[in-house]
């Protein structure tokens, strides 16, 4: 975005007025320049502060030839990004939708406050459901070609049942097979000590 993409999205939020657009951009970027060519920093709330920095004579090296160079001592304009500014470009904050009426650092930062609770709350309740779904995979053995044929990590509530219940239907199965394994085995067992007593 250069200064001319600028006045046209700010003149979008004026109501088209281009001019009122032009003449606060220019007025600002103007004093902005006059405060710090004083020695005076801006601070914009929620924005940041353009400030002059001062540099140190030092010895420099030039690129082409190798040669040193003596740089001298000069003052630089810079700009120190405020909390909120920083909070924005890293993600931790979400900017509020663009109206036509203007809204301060802090009501935008109370804004996002009031929403990050919420958003925290609702990404807690969200959580279980996805690790109850991701469990019954987890738990099946696997071999190379079941890793291969993984079902997808986006599962509705019905395809992440199928394989819950097909698990109870085996282990069901299982119960069932042990259990008459062990009635048979112990038959035998009592026709064997009733024939002993009876010998006795």
């Amino acid at each position: 975005m250069n200064k001319t993409d600028l006045i046209n999205q700010l003149a979008d939020r004026l109501d088209g007025d281009k001019k009122a657009a032009q003449t606060a951009v220019e007025g600002f970027i103007d004093l902005v320049q006059r405060e710090v060519q004083r020695g005076r920093n801006v601070s914009i709330s929620g924005f940041g502060v353009f400030e002059k920095r001062a540099r140190a004579a030092r010895t420099a090296r030039n690129p082409r030839t190798g040669e040193a160079v003596k740089v001298k001592k000069t003052t630089v304009p810079a700009f120190r990004p405020g909390k909120y500014f920083k909070d924005v470009i890293s993600g931790s904050v979400k900017l509020p939708k663009a109206t036509a009426k203007p809204t301060s650092a802090r009501a935008a930062a109370a804004a996002a406050k009031s929403t990050a609770p919420a958003a925290a709350a609702a990404k807690t309740k969200r959580a279980p459901r996805a690790t109850a779904a991701a469990k019954p995979a987890a738990t099946a053995p696997r071999t190379r070609a079941a890793a291969a044929k993984a079902a997808p990590a986006t599962r509705t509530r019905a395809a992440a049942a199928k394989p819950a219940a097909a698990k109870a239907a085996t282990t069901r199965a299982t119960r069932a097979t042990t259990a008459k394994a062990a009635t048979t085995a112990k038959a035998p067992a009592t026709r064997r000590t009733t024939a002993k007593a009876a010998a006795k």
